[in-house]
């Protein structure tokens, strides 16, 4: 399938034949342990954690913040991936950063990164984190016409980035959607997951290849 970056992309990564290229020279800890982007829905996670009770819910059902107080610092990261299904004539277009609004990468990139680091403020019972990176990255397909994004957040603390990262991805791919909808108004936002978190008392949830 052929394959081509923006200029916001790394040369380095052009070539890489799995993953989402990069803005950075870092590759992404599911690159390294060699994880393709269109995966399937299996994890090698622990089956039991998936039958555990939520814990944001009290035994009477009302809702509750989860005291994390008690819990041991770990180092956490969480990587999400996403889908934006363009025109052939958008993608085009963004290329060669001829969109009305500008330069569509950079802009869903920085928006994605201020979204990680504000995500208590949307959803009620997330903790607020001190994010120690954040980061959103990119790879144009030519066929089919799309962005695969993927969004890393990493912290030091007492509970998960995962839904820094959903979040961080989530925006970025609504960037997308408004950078380009003076051209295109029936883009596809698609496949918005997490495929990759280490750290904590789960320990490491990697999506099946």
């Amino acid at each position: 399938m052929p394959r081509k970056t923006t200029s916001a992309t790394s040369d380095s990564h052009a070539n890489r034949s799995k993953g989402v290229s990069a803005e950075s020279h870092e590759t992404s800890p599911l690159d390294r342990a060699g994880h393709d982007l269109d995966c399937g829905p299996e994890t090698c996670g622990d089956p039991v954690e998936e039958r555990a009770a939520f814990s944001h819910m009290t035994e009477d059902g009302a809702v509750t913040m989860v005291d994390v107080g008690h819990k041991n610092p770990t180092q956490r990261t969480a990587i999400v991936r996403a889908v934006v299904e363009v025109s052939a004539a958008t993608l085009d277009l963004l290329k060669h950063r001829a969109l009305p609004k500008g330069d569509v990468l950079t802009t869903a990139k920085i928006a994605g990164i201020m979204a990680a680091k504000r995500t208590a403020e949307l959803i009620p019972m997330c903790h607020p984190l001190a994010i120690s990176y954040a980061d959103v990255r990119f790879e144009v397909r030519d066929t089919p016409p799309s962005i695969a994004l993927e969004a890393e957040v990493r912290t030091t603390g007492q509970t998960g980035v995962e839904m820094e990262a959903l979040i961080a991805a989530q925006t970025a791919a609504a960037t997308i959607y408004d950078m380009c909808k003076a051209v295109q108004k029936d883009i596809v936002i698609r496949d918005c997951r997490l495929v990759f978190k280490a750290g904590g008392k789960s320990g490491t949830f990697i999506i099946a290849s």
